[in-house]
């Protein structure tokens, strides 16, 4: 299905092929025509100028672009690229930055940011429940049919309001991700994820299970129906993503899960701060 190369973008300027070029030009309204090529893209959490895990998501762009067509991608022309983007939008730049490749072009734009209010970190957040079984959920490409099955579910309710995030359920029911994020459970003290092949292997992901192993956590390859959960009166539920870090989830399908005393989230919460902030005071070195 063909797609625009400009989503949600926000600001007054963009670069795209070499050159800064402004938001109102005949370039960038161009940019909303859809187009046939395939359009791969990575979208980076930004932190006082500085874009999380860089390394990391230049990596998957290229390993996106190899599962499909494989042709040259310089990482490094990248990376200078989207440095010369911020430092002309805004140094200090807080926010999501987009990277957009296809076979003929290279864009770069700040979008709009899902970042959370600093209390859903404390207080957790309202999630629906989707059906949908993702399709080579590595090679992150634009696909239609999925992002306009996300956007109806995000337009549903339940009783605590829309929901911040959905979760997906495969063909048997097992919550196994999120649409924008990485799921995961923790269950009798246990740490549980679905297997690699079923999900988009997150960058912050990376990063949590560095945060696990410090806060002394044990990892297993798992999956859970919500009835399954639900059981459970002591399972919790988080998701972590570039806007997201780490989210607890507090309702889901308008069920209430109890999180707020459970020692391990926070614990995990609080190592992958450390690993973020660590990564920012290096990059400002």
């Amino acid at each position: 299905m063909a797609y625009p190369m400009l989503e949600s973008a926000i600001g007054s300027i963009y670069f795209l092929d070499g050159r800064i070029i402004s938001s109102d030009s005949t370039d960038a309204k161009a940019l909303l025509i859809p187009t046939d090529e395939v359009t791969y893209y990575e979208t980076l959490r930004v932190k006082c100028g500085v874009p999380l895990f860089f390394e990391d998501h230049l990596a998957r762009l290229k390993k996106s672009v190899a599962g499909i067509e494989a042709f040259d991608v310089d990482l490094d022309s990248i990376k200078d690229r989207s440095f010369e983007f911020i430092n002309s939008f805004d140094p200090d730049f807080d926010g999501s930055l987009r990277v957009v490749l296809t076979k003929s072009h290279l864009l770069i734009h700040a979008c709009e940011a899902n970042i959370p209010d600093k209390k859903l970190f404390e207080e957790g957040i309202n999630t629906l429940t989707l059906k949908w079984e993702r399709v080579a959920p590595n090679i992150k490409v634009f696909r239609g049919d999925y992002k306009t099955a996300v956007a109806k579910r995000f337009s549903e309710s339940n009783a605590y309001g829309h929901p911040y995030e959905l979760i997906l359920t495969d063909n048997e029911g097992r919550l196994y991700e999120g649409s924008k994020s990485n799921l995961f459970v923790i269950k009798d003290g246990v740490v549980y994820s679905a297997p690699d092949e079923k999900i988009l292997l997150g960058i912050t992901r990376n990063r949590v299970m560095r945060a696990l192993e410090k806060s002394g956590a044990e990892l297993k390859i798992g999956m859970f129906t919500l009835e399954q959960i639900l059981e459970d009166k002591d399972a919790a539920l988080f998701v972590s993503s570039t806007p997201f870090d780490i989210l607890p989830v507090k309702y889901i399908d308008g069920y209430e899960l109890k999180f707020e005393n459970n020692a391990l989230l926070r614990s995990i919460q609080q190592s992958y701060q450390r690993i973020a902030d660590d990564y920012i005071a290096a990059a400002k070195r």
